[in-house]
């Protein structure tokens, strides 16, 4: 295809990649991607956010965007974190399709047609790759992943190897009716699942860290825990949060009601208990059920304002 041609054409595929202090990877990955993506025939960008690196990451972007006509650098204020930098992306990319993959040249660019070529053909909205042999160290990434991958599994119900794989092609629609908090980056399949998206997986390579050092650690564990469970409620009970309250405050009044009734009894009947511990527990237990009931209401009508003031709709069409 002439080169005039191609930029006739509107952009076609996005890969975004989110870099924080990746100086030395940069001009590597760069290099790989644009020899893969001009042998494709799409027509292409590669959308890179600097996410505050505080070695000279965005001097070396913007070099590489200079003589990289298709490089579209982002520079974040400092540094949000990767599911910031990649909702950067997402909200400037393009294409119909978004390729995400790590900027440490871990992920291989020579998978990325397979991705592409794997989505068309199966009509899913999300293409998920596989490490299926990792090269990372087995008990501070393989292990907190796996059993991470477990949980989503029994939360969700998707059923995928590898969730934590940067390197994904979503369709762009798709994209449209998500926005990515914490660490939920590594969960978007997992997230889309509550728009009906189909996801599928494709085995992919993986190579050992070249340059620099893994920002992966126990902080990073910890906070990917906790966006289990933000998953979970967002999973179950994001347009009724008065469920998941409102049994918990039953789980609390429950008992507190029936001791409350028991030491009334025990009062009639002329025992004294004032010094019995079941009338604290059974005074906590009621305060605390009352509280996680006010929750529950207060987030049914949270869940209203967010929705019918504005028109936001509960639901995603496929089609027409």
């Amino acid at each position: 295809m002439a080169q005039g041609q191609q930029k006739a054409r509107a952009v076609e595929v996005t890969i975004v990649v989110p870099l924080y202090n990746e100086e030395e990877s940069l001009p590597l990955l760069v290099e790989r991607v644009a020899a893969v993506m001009r042998r494709s025939g799409y027509v292409w960008e590669m959308v890179c956010v600097d996410d505050g690196s505080r070695d000279q990451t965005a001097a070396v972007l913007a070099k590489l965007a200079k003589v990289t006509p298709e490089v579209q650098p982002l520079y974040l204020m400092r540094n949000y974190g990767q599911s910031a930098a990649m909702q950067a992306g997402f909200d400037h990319a393009r294409g119909q399709l978004v390729v995400t993959m790590d900027g440490d040249l871990q992920n291989d660019p020579e998978d990325i047609p397979a991705l592409l070529a794997k989505i068309e053909e199966s009509g899913a909205d999300v293409v998920s790759g596989w490490r299926k042999h990792r090269k990372d160290n087995a008990i501070t990434s393989n292990l907190p992943s796996r059993i991470a991958n477990r949980l989503i599994a029994r939360i969700t119900g998707l059923q995928l190897h590898d969730l934590g794989c940067s390197l994904k092609v979503y369709r762009r629609a798709l994209l449209d009716d998500l926005r990515i908090y914490g660490e939920l980056h590594r969960f978007i399949p997992a997230v889309a699942t509550q728009f009906g998206a189909k996801v599928v997986e494709l085995e992919v390579r993986h190579h050992a860290r070249q340059f620099g050092v893994s920002k992966y650690g126990l902080d990073k564990s910890i906070r990917v825990a906790l966006d289990i469970i933000q998953l979970y409620f967002f999973q179950k009970f994001i347009h009724r949060p008065l469920h998941f309250f409102g049994y918990a405050g039953l789980l609390m009044l429950v008992p507190g009601g029936l001791m409350l009734v028991y030491l009334l009894g025990l009062k009639l009947l002329g025992f004294d208990i004032g010094g019995r511990p079941m009338l604290l527990a059974a005074i906590m237990l009621i305060l605390l059920g009352v509280q996680l009931l006010g929750m529950g209401v207060l987030g049914e009508m949270l869940t209203r304002i967010y929705h019918e003031p504005q028109g936001r709709k509960q639901y995603v069409l496929r089609r027409r």
